[in-house]
Parts: C-alpha cells; structure tokens; sequence
C-alpha cells in the first residue's frame, strides 16, 4: 500500500494505492460530501476488495481549500472530471495499468463515478453506487453509461432509494438495485456494511474481471 499524490490537472491530491499480488482489477473510489479519502466505510469495501486480489486506488476528489465551498461538494461536473482524471492518471502507474478499471462512488461520488463512466473514452468497465446520489448526475449522461451498474441502498435509507430508482429508470446499461435490509443510510447497523461490501465485491468480480457473479438480469430487489 503506498501513499502518493494523484495528478489531476494543475493539482496533486491525497491517494493510496493498494495492489495485492496478482491483481486482476483495479477500482478508483469516489468519496461522498465531507468525506475523504479516509472513510472508513469505503476503506472497509477497498479492504474486501483487496482481499480477493483487487487494486484500490482512493483518493480526495476536492483539495482542502475547495472543499471548504459547499457549491464545490455538490459540483458533480468538477467532481466528475476529477475522477475522469485520476483514471487517467492511475493507468500511468506500471503496477496497475494493465488492469480492467472500475468506479466505486458514496454519496455525491456515485454521482461522479457515473458522470466518468459515461465520458467518451473512459473505458471504465463496472460501477458500483453505495447510499449514493446517482440522480445528481444528468439523465442524458446517465443514458450514455455503458459499465454495468450497481446501485447499493440501505431499505430504511427511504429517500435516497426512491431517487435512486428514478435514476435507474434513466440508465440504458446493465444495472442491478440491491436493497441492505435493515440498513440505514450510512450503513452502520451490524452487518449492513458488510453486506454492502459482499454485493460489490461480487459485481466487480463478474463485471471487472468475469468471475460470474450476481443474475445477469437487470433488478430492482
């Protein structure tokens, strides 16, 4: 695991990156408003990433003094090109850049995530959305995501599930909607968050590195 600077335009943000032997993906995290790099709920999906030989790269999508603007935090055309950015970059690191790349995006991240997935060029080959805002991102841009998609909400996490169904109802890829019984938004209720990790773990082994996983059905369950 290393510590490092991720060159996105003019500036270098925070990142770690983890490459397990033998990885045979990597996924770029995308933190939510007011979170970093150092969230621990995405460091607990990276870390079961990783123990199935995924490479993680997480990173702070906005420098300190941007994050102090609240219009920066909701800004998901900046924050998108942020993420476009740090995969450009990441495919630049000889360790990794080899490696399929997927998107896990929290919060206004997933939103980011998405707005990436669905640039020309990318080449991002799965998403993964946890308690995120997919309905942030525009629905002509949501049309264009091609990655397969994951959207992961808690069922008492009320509001957030409706929108995350509406967008769905936008997005023309393969996508699947896994509802956490009993988990709340931040998914904090025991073993919530770990159901959380299994569901993503399992989609990006099917999708970023074709294990075969979940139903190649699109769901709303």
């Amino acid at each position: 695991m290393a510590n490092l600077s991720v060159q996105v335009g003019s500036h270098g943000l925070p990142g770690t990156l983890a490459v397990p032997h033998g990885a045979r993906g990597l996924v770029v995290f995308a933190h939510g408003s007011g979170s970093s790099r150092h969230s621990p709920r995405n460091r607990a999906v990276a870390d079961a990433l990783q123990g199935v030989g995924c490479a993680t790269l997480l990173f702070d999508v906005l420098t300190d003094d941007e994050g102090l603007d609240r219009a920066n935090v909701f800004d998901i055309p900046l924050l998108g090109q942020r993420v476009i950015e740090a995969v450009a970059w990441v495919r630049t690191q000889p360790l990794v850049a080899s490696l399929p790349v997927g998107l896990f995006g929290a919060s206004t991240g997933a939103a980011a995530a998405l707005w990436c997935a669905s640039s020309p060029g990318t080449d991002v080959s799965a998403v993964v959305s946890r308690g995120g805002r997919p309905d942030l991102c525009p629905p002509g841009r949501l049309a264009r995501v091609r990655a397969p998609t994951l959207l992961i909400v808690g069922a008492f996490d009320h509001d957030v599930l409706a929108l995350n169904e509406q967008a769905a109802s936008s997005l023309h890829c393969q996508w699947a909607l896994q509802v956490v019984p009993g988990a709340t938004h931040l998914f904090e209720e025991p073993g919530t968050l770990e159901e959380a990790c299994q569901g993503a773990r399992r989609w990006f082994a099917q999708w970023l590195w074709n294990e075969g996983g979940l139903n190649a059905s699109s769901t709303a369950s």
